[in-house]
């Protein structure tokens, strides 16, 4: 991962932290990790940050509305 890929997804990680408070951190980051890992043999990394967040959001919402 290149420096700028990391930034993008440090991003990811406060912006989705901050968006699922009620939710453990340890579960948050776990599917952004997740999310993450399914790009890792993609060449063309310019759009992973912003599907890793798309991807992770839904998975969270999942999460969320099943423990209501």
């Amino acid at each position: 991962m290149d420096v700028d890929e990391q930034q993008h997804i440090d991003a990811v990680r406060a912006r989705l932290r901050q968006r699922y408070p009620d939710l453990d951190p340890t579960t948050v980051e776990g599917v952004i990790n997740a999310a993450y890992h399914r790009f890792d043999g993609c060449r063309i990394r310019d759009f992973v940050p912003l599907l890793v967040e798309r991807a992770a959001a839904r998975a969270l919402d999942t999460i969320r509305a099943s423990d209501q």
